[in-house]
């Protein structure tokens, strides 16, 4: 699948976004290592922490979607209202815990619209469960 493919499944989520108290919204776009795509959006709540990230919301319907294919090769994430728009450091976590292995953002300034970043570089030193 191409990486236009994936962003645009981000774009779409983000235009679905429950975002009514920061107007922030955010969509996410997972690609399994069997080429599955799995999107997400952000959805806010009243009480501010029960709220959930696009790369959660995308990562919960993956697994929700095939146990057997919960991989995650890649993490597209965009933003109408920021470019780039990185995952929080709480959704970082979150992905790891998957295998993620590359997280694409939006990027004007590059020609291709985006820039790819492995994903050792969003999450240094990161622990999974293998230490657990």
């Amino acid at each position: 699948m191409d990486l236009e493919t994936v962003m645009d499944a981000a774009r779409n989520a983000a235009s679905n976004a429950y975002a009514p108290y920061s107007g922030f919204r955010v969509g996410a776009a997972i690609l399994t290592e069997s080429g599955a795509l799995h999107a997400g959006c952000n959805v806010e709540n009243a009480s501010y922490g029960l709220g959930i990230c696009a790369e959660r919301s995308a990562a919960v319907a993956m697994a929700l979607a095939d146990t057997e294919d919960r991989g995650i090769q890649l993490v597209a994430v965009s933003s109408p209202n920021a470019a780039p728009c990185f995952p929080c450091g709480a959704c970082r976590q979150f992905l790891r815990e998957f295998g993620c292995k590359e997280v694409v953002v939006e990027d004007p300034a590059e020609s291709t619209g985006f820039r790819r970043y492995p994903f050792e570089e969003m999450l240094p030193h990161s622990f999974g469960p293998e230490v657990l």
